[in-house]
């Protein structure tokens, strides 16, 4: 997500760019995102549970000063101390001082504040950037995709472990793996073909499953199955049990890539249904 998160602000972003928007669930990775796309920036409500009192955005108000040249506010946790409006009024102010304002779970800001976001960012199954104009796309059509994916991409990264632990254990994996993503599912990067018959790998994997451990966090790089310590850069975002995994499957076969000289072995998760996403809607309003 950080790599992701400078990617985009490369990309995406342009200086003159004052309110970014973002939405997601809990668990997304909105945060690290953040991280990657502002280095530096202090992060008013991070996952470890630090918070910043009083909120700079509100520090001076009264004063009608801003010292810094970018914001972070969480509504969601700020709603617990401040009122909507409280907040809206101050953002406005801060936007009207040309500073920027990063904001997360814009979709409850955006009633209050009546105003889109210069960049609208969504933080679920998979990420999604656009520039709303008029006729948007709005915060709560992205929220609405965004919460609805993002239990494939849990999902999907708990099944990776799943996966991985156990070419590993049986399978003499011994070598590190590298990732990939693929949509609703997972890659595991190996620099040589393993002698695993995968459908036997697929097997062992769906067995687990059934075995409806449950997955924990333990720390920031670690998360716990059943009682087994497993380590993880993204220990937030997994499903809270291996039953909740839908539609475990792999390829049964090692696909080759050329271009790293490694073998990829590819899995899937969910259903298989047109427009999961639900993303043809979002493309329609987009297009208008």
């Amino acid at each position: 997500m950080f790599v992701l998160g400078q990617q985009i602000s490369e990309r995406y972003l342009s200086p003159l760019d004052r309110l970014i928007g973002i939405v997601g669930g809990p668990g997304a990775g909105k945060s690290s995102l953040i991280k990657g796309m502002f280095p530096g920036l202090e992060l008013t409500n991070d996952d470890d549970g630090v918070n910043v009192r009083p909120l700079p955005l509100l520090k001076n108000i009264e004063k009608d000063f801003f010292s810094s040249h970018t914001y972070h506010i969480d509504i969601r946790f700020e709603l617990a101390f401040t009122q909507l409006h409280v907040l809206a009024d101050a953002i406005k102010k801060a936007l009207s001082h040309d500073k920027r304002v990063i904001v997360e779970h814009f979709d409850l800001l955006y009633p209050a504040l009546g105003a889109n976001a210069d960049v609208l960012l969504g933080v679920g199954g998979e990420v999604i950037a656009v520039r709303p104009n008029v006729f948007g796309p709005f915060p709560q059509e992205i929220a609405d995709v965004v919460v609805k994916t993002l239990k494939y991409r849990k999902m999907a990264h708990t099944a990776e472990d799943l996966t991985e632990s156990i070419l590993l254990k049986d399978y003499g994996a011994i070598l590190p793996f590298a990732h990939r993503d693929v949509h609703h599912g997972f890659v595991l990067e190996y620099p040589v073909e393993l002698d695993a018959d995968l459908k036997e790998v697929e097997k062992k994997v769906k067995g687990i499953i059934d075995e409806g451990l449950k997955v924990c966090y333990s720390d920031e790089g670690h998360i716990e199955i059943g009682e087994v310590s497993w380590a993880c850069t993204g220990p937030r975002t997994h499903v809270h049990n291996t039953e909740d995994i839908e539609g475990f499957r792999l390829l049964h076969e090692y696909k080759y890539d050329p271009k790293t000289k490694t073998y990829l072995i590819i899995g899937l998760v969910g259903p298989l249904e047109e427009n999961l996403d639900g993303f043809s809607s979002m493309i329609f309003h987009a297009s208008l």
